[in-house]
């Protein structure tokens, strides 16, 4: 089995934390929006509307000055709302190997989460991958090496819009070929951290210089034939348990498929 070269190095993770630190500004931003629009109605048309709801019909000249008949009230259609899409994805375990559709073993998207993109998630492309890695246009046949097959990605933000959320799964030839990838994953100079209740796992702290900045966690582990990274950003320090959470859901998913 070939050594990991240097081609196989994740860049550094600093551009990754600036987009996700943009991302969290531009969810803020949005949100603020459908707040001001939601608390400030148009009061001078809900008058208007008010007005000429509680007015009483004008009588025609030289007509009766008595009461009129009150107006037959208009029943309002029944609305039913859609139900929301389900996924048709579908993926098997068998043993150490990965069958299906490989999007199916995505970290899931907890209640309340919104992901970005479509809700199955992405195929990604050699060139996807490369993009990711030093000196890009060398870890193609160092892929091939190994055995790769596929790979993809979704990301998400939370209910609460705190953190952003992002997997990326590599399936290769077999279960020994994933396990290689994994001991040659390096993250530029990102300081490793432990990742609890995965012994096998490799984890990475990317503080930022200030705590309105944002922070970054990063995690690689493996099931089988699936390479897995799960990414977390927050705003400030981020905090080991945030990583430690992702990373035993999305195992637990690569070993039960559901």
């Amino acid at each position: 089995m070939p050594e990991v070269p240097a081609a196989a190095r994740r860049r550094s993770r600093a551009a990754a934390v600036t987009l996700a630190t943009v991302g969290l500004l531009v969810v803020t931003a949005a949100s603020a929006t459908v707040t001001v629009a939601i608390g400030r109605p148009d009061h001078g048309h809900a008058r208007s509307v008010a007005a000429g709801a509680n007015s009483s019909p004008s009588p025609a000249p030289g007509g009766d000055l008595g009461p009129s008949d009150s107006p037959s009230p208009v029943p309002l259609p029944t609305i039913t709302l859609a139900p929301a899409p389900s996924s048709t994805l579908h993926g098997t375990v068998n043993g150490s190997t990965h069958g299906g559709d490989l999007r199916y073993f995505l970290l899931p998207i907890p209640d309340g989460g919104e992901s970005y993109g479509s809700p199955d998630g992405v195929a990604l492309d050699l060139d996807d991958l490369a993009k990711d890695y030093a000196q890009s246009d060398q870890i193609k046949p160092v892929l091939d090496s190994y055995g790769y097959q596929e790979a993809v990605y979704r990301e998400y933000r939370t209910a609460d819009g705190r953190a952003e959320v992002s997997a990326r799964l590599m399936r290769f030839s077999s279960a020994d070929n994933a396990k290689a990838w994994l001991q040659g994953a390096s993250y530029g100079d990102g300081p490793p951290t432990s990742v609890d209740g995965d012994s096998e796992a490799k984890g990475f702290v990317f503080k930022p210089e200030q705590q309105a900045y944002t922070g970054g966690l990063v995690g690689v582990s493996r099931v089988g034939d699936v390479e897995y990274e799960v990414k977390v950003s927050v705003k400030g320090d981020p905090d080991k348990a945030l990583l430690a959470d992702v990373m035993k859901r999305q195992h637990d998913r690569l070993v039960a498929g559901g």
